[in-house]
């Protein structure tokens, strides 16, 4: 679950939503205040967020060790070509979407996965030695609705393909999500997501199989892992912009509260199931500049 859920997707689900700029001053919904007028939003054109923050979660999935880690915020859109945070990554979508129409998203993902590359805190894992970091690539898909409770909120759907191009664990993963998005005012937002994550043979042998060499180094039973649903999982983000005023850009602060359950041999490996826990948890929080 390391940086499965990076306090960098805050800044996309909170900055990026065309539900949000309605230009019609009847409309009534979360934000208070003068009516938002996208004419005079910093999101008008081209526009970015960056800033830093902190999480604690597991050292590798399925340990029950926890770490504190930096969580970087990148997102944005230039030339009507979007992207966004994933995990360790980012996601480029090519499709501009019309505000308050039906988005889709259409791109390229990618991200570095480095599980027990290093912070392996238990010192039986440890032991047998660091895994090499996976970069994985693949298309990314979705569509968005937005005005679904309110006039200002949106459900996106989104799947992400990726298959590793650096040799590490030369497998392939499929990561769908739900996100429901929706200002609690003017100057503060929230985005609760569930996600899923299915892995292919190749991904979960490197990840999971203790072979009977390390079996015999290390006393775990030796295991041989198949593919299959890794894990499901829901998170909380919550951004609160300082001046109280979103669409102006500025200084904001960011958090996020996440839980995930391992599945099949993510959670039977004795990684997990001696060494570690199936039960995963994320905090974070962390600060975000947006001009």
């Amino acid at each position: 679950m390391r940086k499965q859920w990076m306090l960098a997707a805050v800044a996309c689900a909170i900055f990026a939503q065309p539900a949000l700029a309605q230009e019609s001053d009847d409309q009534q919904g979360p934000p208070a205040g003068p009516p938002i007028d996208m004419e005079d939003s910093v999101f008008n054109g081209d526009w970015v967020t960056i800033g830093i923050g902190a999480g604690l979660s597991p050292s590798y999935s399925g340990s029950d060790d926890y770490v504190v880690f930096p969580l970087p915020v990148v997102t944005g859109s230039f030339g009507g070509v979007d992207f966004s945070p994933r995990p360790a990554g980012l996601a480029v979508d090519f499709i501009p979407d019309e505000r308050g129409k039906t988005g889709i998203t259409l791109g390229i993902a990618a991200r570095l996965r480095s599980d027990r590359v290093d912070q392996i805190e238990d010192p039986v894992v440890k032991a047998l030695g660091e895994l090499d970091r996976a970069v994985e690539v693949g298309p990314t898909v979705g569509v968005s609705f937005p005005g679904v409770l309110n006039p200002f909120d949106s459900v996106s759907f989104t799947v992400d393909t990726l298959w590793d191009v650096a040799g590490a664990h030369g497998g392939m993963t499929v990561n769908p999500s739900v996100t429901y998005f929706t200002p609690l005012s003017r100057g503060a937002a929230a985005s609760f997501s569930l996600s899923t994550t299915y892995v292919d043979d190749d991904f979960a042998d490197y990840y999971y199989t203790v072979s009977p060499a390390q079996s015999l180094s290390s006393g775990l039973p030796a295991f041989t892992a198949d593919g299959g649903i890794q894990s499901a999982g829901a998170n909380l983000f919550l951004a609160f912009d300082l001046d109280g005023n979103a669409m102006n850009g500025g200084v904001s602060l960011v958090a996020i509260g996440g839980y995930s359950r391992l599945f099949g041999d993510a959670k039977n490996t004795p990684f997990t199931s001696i060494r570690g826990s199936a039960n995963q948890f994320l905090i974070g929080g962390g600060i975000a500049y947006t001009f």
